[in-house]
């Protein structure tokens, strides 16, 4: 009978120590997530690095032919990057100049552009 008590406490003792376990893991990947470093462009190092942009988009925002790259949300002008360096957008001339960028010269050019205001 002592032994059917203790089979019957097995159950629960067990789910207790699953969640038990799994809140340990979820501490341990919220934590993680909530520690992880915000990668933030350098807007300085970005004017920097728009010599070559600015021969073709134009720094004061205006739109002759090219379109305005200023005053573009950092995530979307990101996103446009990547998407010219993962060739998912045509246009070679992008491509090759997309695909010479580091992730961090990207976000330092999308810091510098957002940060501008079209004329």
């Amino acid at each position: 009978m002592i032994a059917a008590l203790s089979m019957a406490h097995k159950p629960a003792a067990r789910c207790r120590a699953l969640r038990h376990a799994l809140a340990i893991a979820a501490a341990a990947i919220l934590s993680t997530l909530a520690s992880a470093p915000t990668i933030a462009g350098d807007p300085a190092y970005g004017q920097y690095l728009s010599g070559e942009c600015v021969t073709c988009h134009r720094a004061d925002g205006s739109e002759r032919g090219i379109p305005g790259i200023v005053g573009w949300a950092p995530d979307h002008f990101v996103a446009v990057m990547n998407s010219y360096r993962d060739r998912q957008r045509e246009n070679p001339v992008m491509q090759t100049i997309a695909g010479r960028l580091s992730q961090s010269e990207i976000q330092a050019l999308a810091a510098y552009f957002g940060s501008l205001k079209p004329n």
